[in-house]
């Protein structure tokens, strides 16, 4: 399978299964159309009437080059990697290299778009005591095998507000990990209104990344991202955030934005981040019910895709004025990415990667707490529903028939469960939406990396 498209002035071919990446002229764009479905006759008629200075020789040597591609397997690629579909996770059996830590399910935002309901879950509020977090880790180095790297995110509501707690499950981490030879890696996600010096200094010491929530230009924060009072946080927290990062000293970091119907021409929120001196950045777009206010609509949707196009330009742009930055979704490597099988298995929600409630509840995801029938077990006795846990190892790209003839297949993994759950009612399902803007992404980020080589050459 190939995928081709025309995206600031390149021509792209898209091997699906081999990976490779051709930028042609238009005349070979055409006839890779072609090769398939029609004659070699048909082919050189075609080509010679619309390009009547391409004789037929010319048809003939690209036609060769095609079939050189074909045979180096780099064009029109068989896909042979269905049968290897679940064995990744079967190999990977109960190892669990990840927790998403929900050191407290309360906020001190009230945040309209919000799919942890203010950080409640559905549920009451509540922290997580030391002793809960203190068997999750625990759990974690139990149940890691051999693996040596540990990732842990201390998630909310509002991490900060448990904050004390959060230092100590850090010390006894750092306390425990060389005699069970590992190494825990961690990260922060804060809405930044508790951010002081302390958090500053353990933060920039102690986390490997800190996610940093900033929806972009004032206005569009404001309306969406307030206190309980309805006042909006943008005032308080960017000073903050610039301590912070500033302090951080080129240690990893991101701001991570949600557009949403009010703002699809997101980009601008880009830019207003891009001028308080934030470099490594993300928007995501709002997952929400449809008919939701905070919903995009097929023209959102139209507005976004541009905006992916113009942000890849202006990447490439502040590229060559020696001023670039990073776009959390047009992260990609062509080379060294991911291997096959976490290629088709995806992100090992449920089964790699857990989310801890404060009372010790195991769950796929952060995005599953709170609905209980996908309840995993706890972290005293591990995984005890394990008809949950072996629907998410059997979720992989080619367990849906949508995702089996789709280009970018190979890439997205077979997407994310829970927003196919939410959206579908199956963790097998397919977000379209999602898929939409992801493909757009990906041939954005493939652009990119088109147009970074050809200006090396």
């Amino acid at each position: 399978m190939i995928h081709q498209y025309k995206l600031n002035g390149y021509n792209i071919v898209l091997d699906t299964c081999s990976g490779s990446i051709h930028a042609v002229d238009e005349v070979a764009y055409d006839i890779i159309a072609m090769f398939k479905d029609e004659t070699k006759e048909n082919i050189i008629k075609t080509i010679t009437e619309k390009y009547p200075e391409v004789t037929e020789q010319d048809v003939l040597d690209c036609i060769d080059d095609i079939n050189e591609l074909i045979e180096a397997k780099r064009l029109f690629t068989d896909d042979t990697f269905e049968p290897m579909a679940g064995t990744f996770k079967e190999k990977s059996g109960d190892v669990v290299k990840a927790l998403c830590i929900h050191i407290a399910h309360t906020c001190n935002l009230n945040c309209s778009y919000c799919f942890a309901s203010q950080g409640k879950y559905h549920g009451d509020r509540a922290v997580m005591s030391f002793e809960v977090g203190k068997q999750a880790f625990d759990f974690l180095i139990a149940n890691s095998g051999t693996r040596r790297n540990l990732e842990v995110d201390f998630f909310g509501g509002e991490p900060l507000m448990n904050w004390d707690v959060v230092k100590k499950l850090v010390e006894y981490a750092r306390s425990i990990e060389k005699q069970h030879n590992k190494n825990f890696r961690f990260t922060l996600t804060t809405n930044g209104m508790l951010i002081d010096d302390d958090v500053i200094d353990f933060a920039n010491r102690e986390m490997s990344n800190v996610v940093l929530s900033l929806d972009g230009r004032k206005e569009i924060h404001d309306a969406l991202r307030v206190d309980y009072n309805g006042v909006g946080s943008w005032e308080k927290i960017v000073p903050k955030f610039r301590k912070l990062v500033k302090a951080r000293g080129g240690k990893d970091y991101y701001m991570r934005g949600t557009f949403t119907h009010r703002n699809p021409d997101f980009l601008e929120d880009i830019k207003v981040m891009l001028d308080l001196g934030f470099n490594e950045l993300s928007m995501e777009p709002v997952v929400c019910a449809p008919g939701d206010e905070a919903a995009l609509t097929e023209d959102d949707k139209r507005i976004v895709m541009q905006q992916y196009e113009e942000l890849a330009k202006l990447m490439l742009e502040r590229e060559k004025e020696g001023r670039p930055f990073t776009f959390y979704h047009y992260m990609i490597d062509l080379t060294g990415g991911p291997c096959i099988y976490k290629r088709i298995s995806g992100c090992g929600s449920g089964t790699e990667y857990m989310a801890v409630t404060p009372w010790g509840d195991l769950y796929p995801c952060h995005q599953f707490v709170g609905e209980e029938k996908f309840k995993l077990g706890d972290i005293w006795n591990g995984v005890t529903n394990k008809d949950v846990q072996n629907d998410f190892a059997s979720c992989n790209v080619y367990s849906r028939e949508e995702c089996k003839t789709c280009w970018a297949r190979l890439y997205c993994s077979g997407g994310c469960a829970a927003n196919a759950y939410h959206s579908t009612g199956s963790v097998r399902g397919v977000y379209k939406d999602g898929c939409d803007l992801f493909k757009k992404r990906v041939e954005c980020a493939i652009m990119m990396k088109v147009a970074q080589e050809t200006d090396d050459e």
